[in-house]
């Protein structure tokens, strides 16, 4: 039975857009459209909207799965600022985390990365003062990356005979950085390792390292925290509830348990969707933000998948990493406990990222190669409102979704004890790096849990528990099908498969569809250039 977001459920027969998926990019474009006047309707397979930027409540506790930090938020004028007032109204608030945003640990020694460019640079300069010349030139080409974006992604949205014709010269720029990894660029500015280590210390925030990921996408994360971190002031759950309103006056509903089967086809144009239940609900246009190879191998009917040699396509990219959560519920306020705001990034002493994830991935026995520990109760100034008392701590790391391929079959909260017991030996191991950098929370934990590759697989339906969609790779780069518009005529894509990983990506995926869809540059129009 399909249940809405909304309390008083009115479903229409026809809506101008159907959205697959209430995650970023769906959540984007819906708002957009519905401020041009379009009835939508978005549909979600789980009891809660918002895909990673939702949350759950257990234990008298809750937890934001997937939102830890966004940059760019304390700059009024910054693209990102002005897309995200845009589509909430201005009724999104956002919470400055403090001067140090990230925290680089490792081993014994710690870096913390600055609020603000020139503290930035200050400060890596005093860590590393004899790596004054690489560190100056490492942030030149930061900017320089970021500066060819614009007409790479303006390119996605150009209808395919102009995208076709003006590829080239709108993406060479970019690809000079793309096609390089993000070792091979720093390499050649220093050989000083710990600097390097240092520098690639947010790479968990788009899931490879430093030989496998693309300078772009490294480049993009980086100068998207040089202004600080910031997060929801009430938790990533408002970014729905501020959404949703938006939606609403046009008409337009967020549907929450109402899976989608299959996109309806006719003579190659999409004309709405068919429900688990077998309900059939029309539409103008379809968009699918459920991800690439999701959408191919389950929503779209075989004979069009075949038809278009869409399966071709998925050969040429791979899923991200996938990863592990502890969500952790304590006794005490996050002043009782001393929590920062500050995230932590932990990495082993000894080796470098890729080496540290190579071993990894060959054991998961072996140090874990990355530990990111987040404190949102400490970074969410009316969490005390809502939570006196009490605090929570995300804790992420790297899982391999093999490691859990014997229970793939199984159901969730149902997957039997051996399972539960590789979970809680990982969360052990998770709390003793917790233990090691903040020793004043042992004995506050109330309650913990550990979810796993395959949750996020139940959750968001990515077929290997990716975090971050397809990888980010330079081959990922080069792939001109990735872009909004398919084959089939109405339906479109959208989401961080299109453009990169995180909440901002997906952002800004909605406007790129958008904009697609209705051949309205709504860059200039929301963003102002």
């Amino acid at each position: 039975m399909i249940q809405t977001y909304k309390r008083n459920p009115k479903l229409h027969k026809h809506y101008h857009t159907i959205l697959i998926g209430s995650g970023m990019g769906c959540l984007s474009a819906a708002a957009i459209l519905a401020k041009e006047g379009f009835r939508v309707l978005v549909l979600e397979q789980h009891y809660t909207a918002g895909g990673f930027t939702h949350v759950f409540k257990r234990k008298g506790y809750e937890w934001d799965v997937g939102i830890h930090y966004i940059g760019d938020m304390q700059r009024p004028k910054s693209a990102m600022k002005k897309l995200f007032d845009y589509v909430t109204d201005g009724n999104l608030k956002w919470a400055d985390m403090g001067d140090v945003y990230d925290r680089i640990i490792i081993g014994d020694r710690s870096y913390d990365l600055v609020k603000g460019l020139e503290n930035f640079k200050k400060q890596l300069i005093d860590y590393f003062p004899e790596e004054k010349e690489a560190i100056l030139q490492y942030i030149d080409l930061v900017f320089a990356a970021n500066k060819t974006a614009g007409k790479y992604y303006m390119n996605k949205a150009l209808p395919p005979f102009l995208s076709k014709l003006l590829y080239g010269w709108m993406t060479k720029p970019f690809f000079k950085y793309a096609d390089q990894t993000t070792d091979e660029v720093i390499r050649k500015l220093t050989k000083n390792e710990e600097l390097i280590k240092v520098l690639c210390g947010q790479y968990g925030d788009y899931g490879l390292p430093p030989k496998e990921s693309s300078f772009f996408m490294h480049s993009t994360v980086v100068k998207h925290y040089f202004g600080g971190g910031s997060f929801p002031v009430g938790g990533s759950s408002q970014i729905v509830k501020t959404i949703d309103p938006v939606i609403e006056a046009a008409g337009g509903s967020i549907m929450i348990n109402a899976e989608v089967d299959k996109v309806l086809i006719e003579n190659n144009k999409a004309i709405g969707v068919k429900m688990n239940d077998g309900k059939k609900i029309r539409s103008t246009y379809v968009i699918s933000g459920a991800g690439l190879l999701t959408t191919y191998e389950k929503l779209l009917p075989s004979e069009i998948v075949q038809k278009h040699a869409l399966r071709s396509q998925l050969k040429k990219v791979n899923p991200s990493v996938s990863h592990a959560c502890l969500y952790i519920g304590l006794e005490g306020s996050p002043e009782d406990l001393q929590l920062p705001k500050t995230n932590f990034w932990i990495y082993p002493d000894k080796l470098n990222h890729d080496q540290c994830v190579h071993n990894y991935l060959e054991d998961i026995e072996q140090d874990f190669p990355v530990v990111y520990v987040s404190f949102p109760a400490a970074k969410d100034p009316d969490w005390s409102n809502r939570y006196p008392g009490k605090s929570t701590i995300d804790i992420i790391t790297l899982l391999p979704y093999e490691v859990f391929s014997d229970w793939e079959d199984s159901k969730w909260m149902k997957r039997g004890e051996p399972y539960e017991q590789l979970k809680e030996k990982i969360s052990q191991r998770l709390l003793e790096k917790l233990y090691d950098q903040l020793p004043q929370v042992k004995g506050k934990i109330k309650h913990y849990e550990l979810s796993s590759p395959l949750t996020t697989k139940h959750f968001m339906n990515y077929s290997k528990g990716e975090i971050y969609g397809l990888d980010h790779s330079p081959k990922r780069f080069r792939q001109k099908f990735l872009v909004p518009r398919t084959p089939i005529k109405n339906f479109y894509l959208t989401g961080q498969d299109i453009v990169t990983a995180g909440v901002g990506g997906a952002l800004f995926s909605g406007l790129l569809t958008v904009s697609a869809m209705t051949g309205k540059n709504f860059m200039k129009k929301i963003v102002g250039s």
